[in-house]
């Protein structure tokens, strides 16, 4: 099979796929035992039940009156069309709520960046850990992942900020920007913003690429070792060729896919925002407005929030599965 007949089976098979998520994301929250979302939230929220006017308006709102069908189709073209409906916490389209409120740009920057770095740390050590196998500075890698990897992100992020923020008082303990950047006039020039930013993005930033780069480096390091024990790495030993490139041009580059895979899983994963660490430090992200959406059950949210998250999986799988045949050309299409 071609690599344009494997593209076109590929795009098929997603586009099926994300029907049968949207079918299974709303199967989900109709399958809640209980009234309906919107019934459910104007029911358990006293002041707004004793407005009948109120429920009124906001059931016409969310369309909690209609019948099952036409609620899912409302529920479908919001879904294709990337409108999401409104929120039951303040009533404003989700849309908004994401994109003008930069909740999508916030979490975009932090664990991209820190997903960037993770990699980027974690794929250098395991190589070099990897040469240098049973060495001080394998054992000394290894423990060192192992253990990052094994803590829980919160008692990072708090640890990062009794020492950092509390104790040398280098960085801001959380929040995204200072409030003074919301002031009309207050805002300092383009160059302080910037640095203002990455001050509030450190810590969280920090925690993130400590709790993942260990598994990059793990798995590298595992690949890697399988590599350096083929025939193809003697020789090209015995030709002369530098250690260097022996490590990053050969074995790599055939022992790469397993960190294709992983890379493109983490990067699927990134709309989901981190919900502890976005929580800790008070990070006005994706993964911070979704738990607030589940504190208060709300429902739209939490539909489009999985959406989404299921969208950059789907993606991530689909790029990962073209890059193979571009890393390897020993892979075939079937």
């Amino acid at each position: 099979m071609t690599l344009r007949s494997f593209l076109l089976r590929r795009i098929l098979y997603t586009v099926l796929l994300i029907f049968l998520v949207i079918i299974v994301n709303w199967l989900i929250f109709e399958g809640i035992p209980g009234q309906s979302g919107a019934a459910a939230f104007l029911t358990n929220n006293p002041r707004i039940a004793q407005n009948k006017q109120a429920v009124a308006n906001l059931c016409a709102l969310w369309k909690c009156n209609q019948s099952r069908t036409d609620q899912f189709l409302s529920y479908l073209h919001n879904m294709l069309t990337f409108q999401f409906g409104v929120s039951f916490q303040n009533g404003q389209s989700i849309s908004t709520n994401i994109i003008q409120q930069q909740r999508l740009t916030n979490t975009l920057l932090l664990l991209g960046s820190s997903t960037i770095i993770a990699i980027i740390i974690g794929v250098v050590l395991g190589i070099i850990a990897s040469a240098r196998r049973d060495s001080l500075v394998d054992k000394a890698t290894v423990s060192a992942s192992l253990s990052t990897f094994a803590l829980p992100t919160f008692w990072i992020g708090e640890v990062l900020i009794l020492v950092l923020a509390i104790g040398l008082q280098w960085f801001p303990s959380g929040g995204t920007v200072p409030v003074t950047f919301s002031i009309p006039g207050q805002a300092p020039p383009l160059l302080n913003q910037i640095i203002i930013r990455i001050q509030y993005l450190f810590l969280p930033a920090l925690t993130l690429t400590l709790f993942t780069y260990g598994g990059f480096v793990l798995l590298t390091r595992a690949t890697m070792l399988e590599a350096l024990n083929e025939d193809y790495i003697v020789t090209a030993k015995a030709k002369g060729l530098s250690r260097r490139t022996i490590l990053f041009h050969h074995a790599f580059k055939n022992a790469s896919l397993p960190v294709v895979t992983s890379s493109a899983l983490a990067f699927g994963g990134i709309l989901a925002g981190a919900i502890i660490t976005e929580t800790v430090f008070a990070w006005n992200g994706l993964g911070f407005y979704l738990f607030q959406a589940v504190q208060v059950k709300d429902f739209p949210v939490m539909q489009a929030m999985f959406y989404l998250i299921s969208l950059t999986v789907i993606a991530a799988n689909f790029i990962a599965d073209v890059l193979y045949g571009i890393i390897d050309p020993r892979i075939r299409y079937e």
